[in-house]
């Protein structure tokens, strides 16, 4: 069928260079080369094995397979232990929601919040689904750019006054995937203080707290005064407990937001897996050490591949915090999407193009460090062989 059989919502939405370099990828793995896939970022951590046998438990327990309809009571305590322990922030009962997954509950917050026609704030670059939570609302999406010279911080004074008299939401998340950097307190301190002289929601997404480099422990937006007046934090289990295929991530804050994402979900879900439910609580609950020594296996990762790739003449920064890195291109490539080709074919790397978070990703790559210390050696040597950063080329 032709594009006009369909809405134009469905065809804005495009598969992109995604597919290419799968497509790309498929034809070097039947032409028998090995592949080193540094583009998603799927934790290759399993998770711990007290979450694991609380899943297995309840999936034996035939209750467990009816509809949820809404959170047990466990799990909102779970997460106010776990807020409490971890951030040092006490939230209330009505102050929490779960969704299936972030990526779910992002899609779907800005019909929350936005009526067609009004106006987001999202980062550029900045991870695509953002621009999708305005997408599914038919709002206008303004950008505001993340430059390399100010630190990957948003530079608020810069947002005209005539965009910010329109807009319903802005979108934050540190440490942001894809540049991987932290914001410092001060930041949020300062966010607080612009979302409320512009009459700006918040809505802080904080995938990765658990996985940050330049300090001890990440923070919770909802640890700043004031945050909960303006606005609502996403926070995942995928990333800090492995917890991906699970889908299991929470909304925290602002109360009348809570409730009108409960409203509206109530209409198009039935609940988490119960299962899934109790897992997550044995997670929220449990001991955090296996989440720390699990930051620390990144952060040697992250160590190694960046100081080797530098040690062969590619200048790529340490990450601050995610499990990605970000890197500039090399001066002799005219794209992200023509270098990270041409590095698939003479290495059997597989990176992800910049330009797939926004047109100012364009001049680099993001890169997952979703695979052992061994395998970031072997690639390593596999990248010096070939002399794509050889300074003469």
């Amino acid at each position: 069928m032709e594009d006009t059989y369909f809405s134009d919502k469905v065809n804005a939405l495009k598969t992109g260079v995604f597919a290419t370099l799968n497509q790309k990828k498929a034809e070097l793995i039947q032409r028998g080369r090995k592949v080193y896939n540094l583009s998603v970022g799927t934790p290759d951590f399993p998770p711990a094995p007290h979450i694991m046998k609380a899943m297995e438990d309840a999936c034996k327990n035939p209750e467990n397979y009816k509809y949820s309809l809404e959170d047990r009571p466990e799990l909102l305590e779970a997460l106010q232990f776990h807020y409490k322990r971890r951030f040092n922030v006490n939230v209330e009962k009505d102050e929490i929601t779960s969704v299936n997954g972030s990526q779910e509950g992002m899609a779907h917050i800005g019909m929350v919040l936005c009526n067609p026609g009004d106006t987001i704030l999202v980062p550029n670059p900045g991870y695509p689904l953002f621009e999708t939570s305005g997408m599914m609302a038919d709002a206008k999406i303004e950008y505001y750019p993340i430059k390399e010279e100010n630190g990957y911080l948003p530079d608020l004074d810069a947002i005209s006054e005539e965009v910010l008299a329109r807009t319903k939401y802005m979108i934050v998340s540190y440490p942001l995937n894809p540049v991987c950097v932290c914001a410092p307190d001060e930041f949020y301190e300062r966010l607080i203080i612009f979302a409320k002289e512009h009459d700006i929601i918040i809505i802080h997404d904080n995938a990765y707290s658990d996985i940050i480099y330049t300090r001890k422990q990440g923070r919770s937006f909802l640890s700043f005064d004031g945050a909960k007046e303006v606005g609502v934090e996403f926070y995942s289990l995928s990333k800090s407990f492995n917890l991906t295929g699970a889908r299991i991530s929470f909304v925290v804050g602002n109360k009348q937001i809570i409730n009108k994402l409960k409203i509206f979900r109530s209409q198009i879900d039935y609940g988490v897996f119960l299962p899934v439910q109790y897992a997550a609580i044995a997670a929220l609950t449990g001991p955090l050490d296996v989440v720390e020594e699990q930051r620390q296996e990144y952060e040697k990762r992250n160590k190694m591949l960046c100081g080797g790739l530098r040690s062969i003449g590619w200048e790529v920064p340490d990450s601050q915090g995610t499990m990605f890195v970000w890197a500039r291109i090399p001066e002799k490539y005219k794209s992200s999407v023509e270098f990270c080709l041409d590095l698939m074919e003479k290495t059997g790397v597989i990176v992800t193009p910049g330009n797939a978070f926004g047109s100012r990703g364009e001049g680099y790559v993001r890169m997952a460090l979703v695979v052992g210390e061994e395998t970031i050696s072997e690639l390593l040597s596999v990248l010096e062989e070939s002399n794509i950063f050889s300074k003469q080329i």
